[in-house]
């Protein structure tokens, strides 16, 4: 019964951690004009979230939203 409770007892402090859900992000740096995809919000001001800062659950669903955002299909100057 110990080892029960136990089990349960540790499944229950990994379970928030396994189920993080994935979030990605467009963004542009600000020096070389270009766009890339991360995997965590930035927090530097070197590099900004484009379009409408929205929250992509996978990095094909990102990847898709990148070639519609303008600033980033657009030519760098």
């Amino acid at each position: 019964m110990k080892k029960l409770c136990g089990a349960v007892l540790v499944a229950a402090f990994l379970a928030p951690t396994i189920a993080q859900a994935e979030e990605y992000y467009i963004v542009r740096d600000a020096t070389t004009k270009r766009c890339t995809i991360v995997d965590k919000k930035p927090t530097v001001k070197t590099t900004t979230v484009v379009g409408d800062g929205t929250v992509y659950t996978t990095k094909t669903e990102a990847e898709g939203a990148m070639k519609t955002v303008k600033v980033c299909s657009s030519t760098a100057e």
